[in-house]
């Protein structure tokens, strides 16, 4: 609730000050409207240096990773040394089982 008063007296107060000072205000107006646009200006300037600089110096991008070739013949040969060793861990495994049951006895 204060701020509410608060802002409607400073509404009050700024409206009163414009209607007495007002070309007090067009000359500060008629001052800072040249500084924004030559800061505005300024900062355009700076922005589009820099975007041209970056695309006059772009470096060529690295191509994303591409895994190795490999033929069908060294895939065959490979998945056939996969099942070769599974059936050698399975046998491994059939292995301990009997001596696990012996050492639980």
């Amino acid at each position: 609730m204060t701020a509410l008063i608060g802002g409607l007296v400073a509404v009050a107060l700024g409206l009163i000050g414009l209607g007495l000072w007002w070309q007090h205000f067009l000359h500060l107006l008629a001052g800072g409207v040249p500084l924004l646009l030559l800061l505005g200006g300024a900062l355009a300037v700076y922005l589009g240096f820099e975007e041209a600089k970056d695309k006059f110096f772009k470096k060529p991008e690295t191509p994303a990773y591409e895994s190795p070739r490999v033929s069908e013949a060294e895939v065959e040969k490979y998945k056939a040394e996969v099942e070769r060793l599974k059936s050698e861990i399975e046998e491994l495994k059939k292995k301990q089982q009997p001596k696990k049951a012996a050492k639980a006895e």
